[in-house]
């Protein structure tokens, strides 16, 4: 496993499943996993909520790539509990970093992927890219055994806090790429 892909939301707030959505005619989880793997971060985990979503995510991404499926063990949990789930796993180990992405950013490119790796610091346990007014954790690259420490004491604020408290470096980038979508307004 090389990246994460956090895919179990509900979707509440689009009305409609985000990992389907199609923006510039491809669905969102198929742009993610190609940048992804445009980005050498093979093999993709992506976690999802349900098992039906495995069949139904799995037509729209290019059978090429390398994917592993892991279903969330509580189904919509949250991105704690996946990430928690995956660095937990004996395949995780031996993993020195660990690229997140969430289902929701399709204008994230391979580009972003590359510059965080090449950025993270030797002490850094992570690397964080920032639009200017926020931070993007679901988007970090991390150390897999520092941030399992820190999340295994149960911390349940969000990832940005407790992100924000371990050595880190940020990677400034353009807002549009870091954009996600929540809602069909984001889309225009």
């Amino acid at each position: 496993m090389r990246s994460l892909l956090f895919a179990g939301g509900r979707s509440s707030r689009m009305g409609e499943d985000k990992a389907l959505v199609e923006v510039d005619g491809e669905a969102m989880i198929a742009r993610v996993s190609r940048a992804l793997s445009e980005a050498g971060l093979e093999p993709i985990r992506i976690a999802v909520a349900r098992p039906e979503d495995v069949d139904r995510y799995g037509s729209v991404i290019d059978e090429s790539l390398q994917i592993e499926w892991v279903l969330d063990g509580s189904m919509y949990a949250g991105p704690i509990e996946a990430l928690t789930e995956a660095l937990e796993d004996p395949q995780c180990e031996e993993v020195q970093t660990l690229q997140l992405a969430p289902v929701d950013v399709p204008w994230v490119s391979a580009e972003l992927f590359c510059s965080l790796e090449e950025g993270l610091g030797e002490g850094d346990a992570l690397m964080i890219p920032h639009d200017g007014e926020r931070s993007h954790p679901l988007l970090a690259l991390i150390r897999p055994h520092i941030v399992l420490e820190m999340i295994e004491g149960g911390d349940r604020r969000p990832l940005h806090e407790q992100f924000s408290e371990l050595q880190h470096s940020v990677l400034l980038e353009d807002p549009e790429m870091l954009r996600n979508i929540n809602s069909p307004g984001d889309l225009g």
